[in-house]
């Protein structure tokens, strides 16, 4: 572990805290003052950062991780909803996320609201981008996703940190390869149109 810039994030290697395939994406601006750990996943995605942004606007509906455990056994929808693309800060996202900030067809910052998210996670800060690969649209897009956990003042809340930072890994890398498929297939549906 090594401690970020002052009174910035700390920053750990390996897991459960990294995750993926990063290429020259970095840290989002975001997250760059927040004092506690932050875990990073990513995927590469054979598809536009305009396509992998609107697969993203989908987590306004639903999770896209397991939906028997996060989306009460409900399939997240495997086509795109018209007007989820419309963005507004105050959006509900995956049920206990509100949209706080957005750049169209690069970023998604959430964070946690809805009182039973509280509960259980705390006011947690997640940041979504896509980064566009080296080599033009047809290279693809690197799909990333930060979530900034509490500073942990005591072994308590190391080990509380540590096992969000887990639970984190298993939902998320679900969530982006499932993103990162739904994306690719659109992409190869518009190719071939």
């Amino acid at each position: 572990m090594s401690a970020g810039p002052a009174g910035g994030p700390m920053e750990r290697d390996g897991l459960p805290w990294r995750w993926g395939e990063f290429g020259a994406s970095a840290l989002p601006a975001q997250l760059v003052s927040h004092a506690g750990p932050v875990v990073s996943r990513a995927v590469t995605v054979r598809a536009e950062p305009a396509v992998v942004f609107r697969w993203l606007c989908q987590l306004r509906v639903a999770p896209y991780s397991y939906d028997l455990v996060d989306n009460l056994g409900r399939r997240s929808p495997r086509a795109l909803t018209p007007g989820l693309e419309s963005l507004a800060v105050g959006q509900r996202f995956a049920t206990i996320f509100t949209l706080v900030d957005w750049v169209p067809d690069d970023l998604l910052a959430l964070e946690i609201t809805a009182p039973s998210g509280i509960r259980l996670f705390g006011r947690l800060p997640l940041v979504y981008q896509t980064v566009p690969l080296p080599g033009g649209p047809e290279a693809g897009t690197t799909l990333r996703g930060d979530i900034a956990l509490p500073r942990a003042e005591s072994a308590l809340a190391r080990a509380r940190s540590t096992a969000l930072a887990w639970g984190d890994l298993v939902m998320m890398r679900r969530q982006l390869r499932t993103l990162a498929r739904l994306s690719e297939e659109s992409a190869g549906a518009t190719r071939s149109s």
